[in-house]
């Protein structure tokens, strides 16, 4: 169910509704001992169509609201999910331990890699455990000590990338934030292993960035990647946060967008109403396309891999 955590998105309250009422009319049929199988296949079949409709028309707004979706899969479940014999790796060596990003080492089909990202919380608790998944400096410091690792033992990295944005915070400016944002992005740039980045639900400004330097880049179909929210960008621009939906049309930040313009390179696809609907089943896509991908990459000789990142990031957009 959409709403499983009470949690309904305005646009898809007529399909929540639908399958509410499916459910009732299962456990009374269970209850009372009586066949409505017709009634429910009836309603099954409207709800699949409706769903189908919705979710194949949805606006650059909509799409940013699925990817905020609070039973979207965490980090740690896409590890879960994906990985092998993962083991969580802590600490920056400068400062301490940011439970905000995750990394560590695993197994994809047989291949140790590095595996890192931001980790949402699932209750007001885990949020403010993890800092509502937006990292501090020595969450990014721990990630390029990490990746650096990685590169010293030839294992490939893999980051999976969800976050509002780096923690905006006088102590994470204190620590320079900016900094070990762009150090990160520096170091990506010139780490001599593979890197695979997934845009699996929020690619907020530099707190996505500082983790998305990669020889490819994948995003979940319902996922956003941007230099700002909508509803930040309608503040500066329009002085309105109302105005978000005009925002994000004109930022570009959906999948489809994002692909025309050659900044992400594969666009996986998600179970119909999104990945929070079929965990197991959208897992199972993202996995086929990480080990398709990796195993493409690590037939790039290579003295090969730096030149071909760096002009994969230099036919980016325009300039003159």
């Amino acid at each position: 169910m959409g709403n499983e955590n009470g949690f309904t998105m305005q646009f898809e309250k007529s399909l929540i509704e639908l399958e509410k009422k499916i459910e009732e009319i299962r456990v009374f049929s269970s209850e009372k001992n009586i066949d409505m199988s017709e009634e429910i296949q009836r309603l099954q079949a409207k709800a699949d169509v409706l769903k189908e409709r919705i979710y194949r028309n949805l606006t650059p707004l909509q799409k940013v609201q699925v990817a905020r979706h609070p039973k979207r899969p965490t980090f740690l479940e896409y590890v879960e999910l994906i990985f092998d014999d993962f083991i969580e790796l802590h600490g920056d060596r400068l400062f301490k331990d940011d439970p905000a990003l995750v990394g560590g080492l695993a197994s994809l089909n047989g291949i140790p890699v590095t595996v890192l990202g931001q980790q949402k919380g699932r209750d007001t608790k885990e949020n403010i455990a993890r800092n509502f998944g937006s990292p501090h400096p020595e969450g990014y410091r721990k990630a390029m000590r990490l990746m650096k690792q990685a590169e010293r033992f030839g294992r490939p990295v893999i980051t999976l990338v969800d976050v509002a944005g780096a923690y905006p915070g006088i102590e994470a400016e204190e620590r320079g934030q900016g900094e070990a944002v762009a150090h990160s992005i520096m170091a990506m740039a010139g780490l001599k292993t593979p890197i695979i980045v997934v845009i699996t639900g929020e690619g907020g400004s530099g707190g996505a960035l500082a983790i998305a330097v990669g020889d490819r880049i994948l995003m979940l179909e319902h996922a956003y990647y941007s230099v700002i929210t909508p509803e930040g960008c309608a503040s500066i621009l329009w002085k309105d946060a109302n105005e978000a939906p005009k925002a994000a049309e004109v930022l570009r930040l959906t999948a489809e967008n994002l692909k025309e313009m050659k900044v992400i390179d594969e666009i996986i696809p998600e179970p119909l109403g999104g990945i929070h609907r079929d965990k197991v089943a959208g897992a199972k896509l993202l996995k086929e396309a990480l080990v398709r991908n990796l195993q493409e990459i690590l037939e790039v000789p290579g003295q090969d891999l730096l030149k071909l990142r760096y002009d994969k990031f230099k036919k980016i957009g325009a300039y003159s």
